[in-house]
């Protein structure tokens, strides 16, 4: 009798990575000619998991979203897991917008990627647990394939394939 084999399939941001890229965002920001006198900052609250970034106005926030975005890729932080909030006005003549950092896979995502399993025909079984997805199965090369299939499909979150055995 063989042995089964199995891996899970989860949605996580290190918030170190994140933290690491805001603070070499701000530095770039601090030394950017066109970021000159502007009140422009980008905050992490650890504690709700969202990031904060206030500007001048909503051209430099797109400034100031472009420099985070470019650090969060070099530090491989999923930009799928970023949920953006409308930009609103706050104090003092300046622009803020939130973005949540979005951990852990919901019950649509969880549905889809099910639904993917499912659909390649591939003979494994596939069980939700909380804010992951195990898949288990006798053949690894079954196992492959399902994370060659959920790779090519389009998610609104980005997932990480961890646990295999």
């Amino acid at each position: 009798m063989s042995k089964e084999s199995s891996f899970d399939i989860v949605s996580k941001i290190d918030l170190s990575e994140v933290d690491n890229a805001i603070n070499i965002a701000m530095k770039e920001i601090k030394t950017r000619y066109d970021f000159k006198g502007s009140k422009s900052d980008i905050s992490l609250d650890k504690g709700s998991e969202e990031l904060t970034l206030v500007s001048d106005d909503e051209y430099k926030m797109e400034q100031l979203k472009d420099v985070l975005i470019s650090k969060l890729i070099k530090r491989d932080v999923p930009l799928k897991n970023l949920d953006y909030s409308k930009i609103e006005q706050a104090s003092g003549g300046t622009v803020r917008q939130r973005a949540k950092l979005v951990q852990g896979i919901d019950k649509d995502n969880a549905k889809k990627i099910n639904t993917i399993i499912k659909n390649s025909g591939v003979k494994v079984k596939s069980q939700v647990q909380d804010d992951q997805v195990r898949v288990s199965g006798k053949n690894r090369d079954d196992l492959q394939q399902i994370i060659a299939a959920i790779r090519e499909a389009d998610l609104s979150i980005d997932v990480q394939f961890i646990n295999y055995r």
